[in-house]
């Protein structure tokens, strides 16, 4: 495929998310976008303030990021102008250590749990659309992952979870990004494929699979994409 053929395949996928995003923020109020500042949901925080400046991009704040990925954070949200809201844990750093030691070593889960999925199921909470980058082509346990689906809430409330990158793949997002002259987080030039908190991220132990190196390969997810299964 030749340059220009790959230009206009990405224009056409970046059409498609364009529309997507236009109908859901012109008809909802209650948006907000899910950023890990990672490549895929810098592209659609982009795509969607172009559309609404003001936005609600949600990061996770769990004190353990890489200082690369704060640094780059801090970077884009000031020269981007985002309405940035940082999520953070019930307790610190400091407080959750000097209680449990290091959850991210004995318990990842608990640990994912306190600082990630706690404080994010709580914000989303408050909105009624939920926009993410996540990717089919990221994990084995993102195959099946929709575009549109409802997901429900411990709480037992519905948001619509919208995912429209679910079918493009790595070459897509990168490609997109060049076209639209979006920098990139620095640790991708190190190697790192698929990026979290800087204890648990290594760079990919199986080159063929990109969140390798998430949680010393003892497990892919967070909890955050897992939805909860119905009270009986």
């Amino acid at each position: 495929m030749t340059t220009v053929e790959i230009h206009a395949q990405v224009s056409a996928k970046l059409d498609e998310v364009r529309a997507i995003l236009a109908r859901e923020i012109n008809c909802n109020r209650d948006v907000c976008l899910t950023c890990s500042f990672q490549a895929e949901d810098v592209l659609l925080t982009k795509l969607a303030i172009e559309l609404d400046a003001k936005i609600p991009i949600l990061f996770l704040d769990t004190g353990y990021h890489f200082p690369e990925t704060y640094e780059y954070r801090d970077r884009i949200a000031a020269e981007w102008q985002l309405n940035l809201i940082n999520l953070l844990p019930a307790k610190t750093v400091a407080e959750q250590e000097a209680e449990f030691g290091l959850l991210y070593q004995s318990a990842p889960d608990q640990c994912c749990k306190l600082r990630k999925v706690e404080p994010l199921f709580k914000a989303i909470a408050g909105y009624r659309v939920w926009l993410t980058g996540l990717r089919r082509e990221q994990a084995k346990s993102r195959a099946l992952l929709e575009e549109s689906a409802i997901f429900t809430l411990p709480g037992g409330k519905q948001v619509l979870k919208l995912a429209p990158l679910a079918a493009w793949t790595t070459k897509d997002v990168w490609y997109a990004c060049e076209q639209l002259s979006i920098p990139l987080l620095p640790l991708y030039e190190r190697g790192y494929s698929s990026i979290g908190c800087e204890p648990c991220t290594s760079l990919p132990l199986n080159p063929d699979d990109p969140r390798s190196g998430r949680w010393g390969g003892r497990k892919v997810e967070c909890g955050i994409h897992i939805e909860v299964a119905p009270a009986r």
